[in-house]
């Protein structure tokens, strides 16, 4: 049967190695333009997170990406090259969530404010966030996209994607003690052969072409259903933060 990529992101202590994609398929190139490939450093290691431009100055991903210095790759395909629809913007604040919780997982999300606006384009532009807080029904399809590696030793450079569907609440709340329907979404059919090995954090699950969710964590055996943050449940915080980054930048 055939493997199905699922980038989803594993509970990792800090410190940990990046994650890993194992399966998939590639992307047709620039077919999801918002996304961000984020390089951070911190004063212990460098990794790559996923992430995904919400608007030209700010990228959306996990809290758990943070870094001291974090350099945002926008337009990419293959990643291990200097194609020329790359944009590279260094991020100018990092803002995770205020009650992020390493030990839970819970609030993780986190905006960057870029230091350079991005330039709109075929290659490169926003995805749509929710416009209310009204729940994914159970059975709605989605895709999500992301770079990592395809086995244990293997890297991808190029962006692959797949379709999953969300689950019921139960599903992931009989998993995971830590599970919180109202901040979190359930996806991944466990009958499903989509399965996942650790993914890219801080990547979108888009639904209807509207960014729902953020790849946060999953099981250690690689199975699904995964768990990603629920993004309409922080609009008043996505957009309080915005302007309030917004009007500090233009004084």
């Amino acid at each position: 049967m055939q493997l199905l990529l699922l980038l989803v992101a594993f509970l990792l202590p800090p410190g940990a190695e990046a994650e890993e994609i194992i399966g998939g398929r590639e992307a047709r190139p620039h077919s999801h333009p918002y996304m961000a490939y984020l390089l951070t450093q911190t004063p212990t290691r460098e990794s790559f997170c996923g992430g995904f431009l919400v608007r030209e100055d700010f990228v959306m991903t996990s809290a758990r990406c943070w870094g001291s210095t974090i350099m945002v790759i926008l337009g990419a395909h293959n990643i291990s090259r200097p194609e020329r629809t790359q944009q590279r913007i260094r991020v100018l604040t990092a803002i995770p969530h205020p009650a992020y919780n390493e030990d839970n997982n819970l609030n993780d999300i986190m905006l960057l404010q870029l230091e350079n606006r991005a330039r709109r384009n075929q290659f490169v532009r926003p995805v749509a966030l929710p416009q209310s807080r009204i729940q994914l029904r159970p059975g709605s399809q989605c895709t999500v996209a992301g770079w990592g590696l395809v086995d244990q030793n293997r890297r991808t450079d190029t962006l692959r994607d797949v379709q999953l569907r969300v689950q019921r609440d139960q599903v992931c709340s009989n998993l995971f003690n830590t599970y919180n329907g109202q901040k979190q979404i359930c996806v991944g059919d466990q009958n499903d052969d989509a399965t996942t090995f650790r993914g890219d954090t801080g990547g979108p699950l888009v639904c209807n072409n509207v960014a729902q969710g953020i790849v946060s964590y999953g099981r250690s055996i690689g199975a699904p259903p995964t768990v990603f943050t629920r993004i309409a449940r922080f609009l008043p915080w996505i957009n309080k933060t915005m302007r309030q980054y917004e009007h500090k930048e233009s004084h």
